[in-house]
């Protein structure tokens, strides 16, 4: 296994921190390959209980390498809160990398992200409002400032300089808003730069020796395949490729050192932010209701309550075609205790036509009705099974048939927030 992928197959919140600290251990290095810090990992293991953002989830294992990929953007300012609040949390963080290809979100990057969210109006995309997209443009439009930058003052102040030449403009002008004073920010960053220079290296050259000497490499996805920026329900998506592939262009290493893609779905459906979802439910009733408050559905990131719905099987199929996925990790099915009977999207139908997979066409997506299949749920408390046979019968069937309507085994079955509470059935 010289290098697997671990995804997000739903809008994310799937539990992929959670998994990731449950595998990382069996691995040398943990490279996270996009997204930034609108990203919330939550990891309970050990008497820790973190919400992490823009580090690696690896990081609680004190002898993994856990770097940020080239394909991240970094926030210097929650990098060192983490690092803070990590080592008072007795962790060493002595394996935490970042790579200086990463770009940095610089603060105007935040205030244009509100600003433009606020004139979107009714249209906006529910950002977070972390600078995200804005920074992503910044790269895109090959003037962004990099990790490396920050290593000699000359060229940040240049970087900076070039940047707030176009941006100061755009915020006085368009968002009648403060600008920016080049010496203020460069005092500022500089100041984190000293701090975060032990950590800055050329990850892509390390990611490939380590493979070269035989070293497992696990590279975590952040957000997911419903958010990519090419793959998912464009526009209400995030500003990366989250899916399989990014972890390629992420990292600089090569498509044919991975073997294994393993998707993570919740055993229900939620999103958080704008945009279609065939299967959401009333959050002020019934089970809405219940998956909220049961699952403590609020967003690590913002806070913000998830919108929640039925397991959706397309978006599942769908992202096992888009990631080409060879294992699936099934989280929180113990928050479906107590349902008399729980349902399961097979299809959607618009206008007449049945759709089994998620129709490209944000029209067709846009008016979907979920067509479902029924099954029945359990009542006995499952939060100490630690095997697959110790589930109640309607539970396994419930897994088996998440296995049969995507195609994909499922190695991992959740049953709790905490690492132990997580039933490996296949993975090795």
């Amino acid at each position: 296994m010289p290098a697997s992928v671990l995804v997000g197959t739903q809008w994310g919140d799937e539990g992929k921190g959670k998994i990731t600290d449950l595998i990382s251990g069996d691995f040398d290095v943990v490279c996270r390959y996009g997204g930034g810090a609108n990203a919330g990992h939550s990891v309970v293991a050990n008497g820790h209980n973190l919400a992490l953002h823009q580090i690696p989830s690896g990081i609680v294992h004190e002898d993994v390498l856990s770097i940020i990929g080239n394909g991240c953007i970094v926030d210097p300012v929650v990098v060192l809160e983490e690092l803070e609040h990590l080592k008072g949390e007795g962790l060493s963080c002595k394996g935490l990398r970042i790579s200086g290809n990463a770009h940095i979100v610089m603060p105007w990057h935040k205030v244009l992200d509100g600003a433009h969210e606020q004139k979107l109006g009714k249209n906006n995309i529910g950002t977070t409002k972390r600078g995200i997209g804005p920074c992503y443009m910044d790269k895109m439009n090959r003037t962004g400032i990099r990790m490396q930058d920050m290593l000699d003052d000359d060229t940040f102040r240049e970087k900076v300089e070039a940047s707030l030449a176009y941006q100061n403009p755009i915020l006085e002008k368009v968002y009648e808003l403060p600008t920016y004073d080049v010496d203020a920010v460069c005092e500022e960053f500089l100041g984190y730069a000293e701090q975060l220079r032990p950590y800055i290296i050329e990850s892509g050259k390390l990611l490939n020796e380590e493979l070269a000497e035989g070293k497992k490499v696990l590279f975590e996805g952040a957000q997911a395949t419903m958010l990519d920026i090419d793959h998912g329900t464009y526009p209400f998506v995030t500003s990366s490729n989250c899916t399989a592939g990014g972890a390629v262009t992420g990292s600089g290493v090569g498509p044919t050192n991975i073997d294994r893609v393993l998707g993570i779905a919740k055993a229900y459906l939620t999103r958080v932010g704008s945009g279609p979802f065939p299967t959401e439910l009333n959050l002020d009733e019934g089970v809405g209701k219940f998956l909220l408050e049961t699952g403590h559905e609020y967003g690590v990131t913002t806070g913000r309550e998830r919108r929640c719905g039925w397991y959706d099987a397309v978006v599942i199929k769908y992202a096992a075609q888009v990631n080409g996925l060879t294992d699936l990790a099934i989280t929180k099915l113990d928050v479906l205790t107590g349902l008399d009977t729980i349902k399961v999207c097979t299809a959607y139908e618009c206008d007449g036509v049945e759709y089994t997979t998620v129709p490209e066409h944000r029209s067709v997506f846009d008016h979907a009705k979920p067509k479902y299949v029924e099954v029945p749920g359990w009542k006995e408390d499952i939060t100490g099974c630690r095997s697959f046979d110790e589930l109640p019968k309607a539970a396994q069937d419930y897994i088996e048939l998440i296995e049969k309507l995507s195609g994909v085994k499922v190695s991992f079955v959740a049953v709790g927030p905490d690492r132990e509470q997580t039933i490996n059935r296949f993975w090795k």
